[in-house]
């Protein structure tokens, strides 16, 4: 029954239950990424608004670097399935060491800076002398973190583009009950330790990611060790294969650089709101970061199973049926994204039962931009992925630069410091922008060069 099933997808080409599989655990494995610092934060919360200041300044920081690794990784996920898909051995070997050395570079780089400059820049921008001292503790330790995250995430990126995205998750389920019960025992000094406050949350967490770390190596070598033994190199010797692998990686890791940095110059904007609306945005950009997992994650799926169709030189009237597939799975994904937020709409008063009513009526008036935006954004995030799959990422990354800061950034500073617009008015500028990038992206999709890429190069 399962050789039938297999050999009727061979001959059909995935659909979007192959998607669904792929994608379901890398959105948990997402929502539990982006779960670190929120964990430490929560536990963080009993010490004082000092111990905050001192965390969330030093994860600032080192979240930067995280950042570059994470984009890089990503652009580490699309390789993998070509080569994958291909079935070239020396191909797939050539990825995985390529990814390793190009993350273990930047994560080592990013340490040396911290060490050079963290010091100095965290008593810079302190309130306190004590508050200084507490976040120089915490980055330092946290470069243990940074460390492991630019050897793990490039193992996990390797398992996503092989298709075996379950083995990261097991790597999170593993490790944040670990982060959770030793920060909590090491920030409160239970059973017998001494009590670490801040430095305790940084241990904590680089305790759990490289016990994570360590748990995907031996997957890694437990299920492609045999690719240590592959003689040769994709591009003849090591260095030229380097090379390859960054003119690939690099504009995909410049679109996600790109958006963290226009994020953080319009959160910047946004102090100059009313109190009012602008704790309607903070508020309201960690829902879009979590739900919208939901529907960007399948995305992703969606580009790694077009990248690994590439690699097998699949016919174009099977890319198109899978591609027809994986959109309609993209809409059913915005749709329960968008059901996400009316749900959280409908329920402001529970969950934000302290928050001024004035707030809570910003949030409400956010509601029909949130849910009209999932549908262009899925179908936007479909055309990137699937172009980036083919190889067609300098144009991808020209559309996202592009929206972000001829349009967005500029247009926020206007909206906020000229006409002083209303909180509704700010929102809408991230539909206007997807609004503005769909021509562009459908445009190039639909004049199928992507169908005919040679993605073994």
């Amino acid at each position: 029954m399962a050789l039938a099933a297999d050999q009727e997808i061979s001959a059909q080409g995935p659909g979007a239950r192959q998607v669904y599989s792929l994608a379901w655990p890398m959105t948990l494995k997402a929502i539990f990424l982006h779960g670190t610092v929120v964990i430490d934060g929560f536990l963080l919360s009993s010490l004082g608004e000092g111990a905050l200041a001192a965390m969330g300044l030093a994860a600032a920081l080192g979240g930067i670097v995280l950042g570059v690794i994470f984009a890089f990784s990503h652009a580490m996920q699309i390789r993998t399935a070509q080569a994958f898909g291909g079935g070239d051995p020396v191909f797939l070997k050539s990825v995985l060491a390529s990814g390793l050395a190009v993350s273990l570079c930047i994560g080592l780089a990013g340490v040396a800076l911290i060490f050079a400059f963290g010091g100095a820049l965290i008593a810079a921008l302190a309130p306190t002398a004590e508050i200084a001292a507490q976040a120089q503790t915490y980055l330092y330790i946290f470069s243990i973190v940074i460390l492991a995250e630019a050897i793990g995430q490039c193992i996990a990126s390797f398992f996503n583009g092989c298709s075996r995205s379950k083995l990261p998750l097991y790597g999170y389920l593993l490790s944040v009950p670990i982060n959770v019960t030793s920060s909590i025992v090491l920030i409160h000094g239970l059973w017998g330790l001494p009590a670490l406050g801040v430095a305790g949350a940084a241990l904590g967490s680089a305790s759990a990611i490289s016990i994570q770390t360590v748990f995907w190596a031996a997957l890694l070598l437990r299920t492609n060790g045999h690719l240590t033994r592959i003689k040769g190199w994709h591009r003849d010797t090591f260095a030229p294969t380097v090379r390859r692998h960054i003119g690939f990686s690099l504009p995909i890791a410049a679109t996600f650089v790109s958006a963290t940095m226009s994020t953080h110059v319009c959160s910047l904007i946004y102090a100059n709101m009313s109190l009012n609306g602008f704790a309607a945005m903070t508020l309201i950009a960690p829902w879009n970061m979590l739900a919208g997992q939901v529907a960007m994650q399948w995305t992703q799926a969606t580009g790694i199973l077009v990248a690994q169709l590439l690699g097998k030189q699949t016919p174009e009237p099977m890319l198109d049926r899978f591609l027809a597939s994986a959109w309609r799975g993209a809409f059913v994904a915005a749709a329960i994204v968008a059901a996400i937020f009316l749900a959280m709409c409908l329920s402001l008063n529970l969950i934000y039962p302290n928050l001024e009513t004035e707030t809570r009526a910003i949030l409400f008036g956010f509601l029909p931009i949130l849910l009209i935006i999932q549908f262009p954004r899925a179908t936007n995030a479909i055309c990137g992925n699937t172009l980036r799959a083919a190889g067609d990422t300098v144009y991808v990354m020209h559309i996202f630069v592009w929206s972000q800061w001829a349009f967005r950034v500029p247009a926020t500073a206007l909206f906020i410091l000229y006409f002083d617009l209303s909180a509704f008015w700010i929102l809408s500028l991230f539909l206007w922008e997807e609004v503005l990038k769909f021509p562009a992206f459908h445009r190039r999709l639909w004049r199928g060069d992507w169908k005919r890429s040679n993605v073994a190069t």
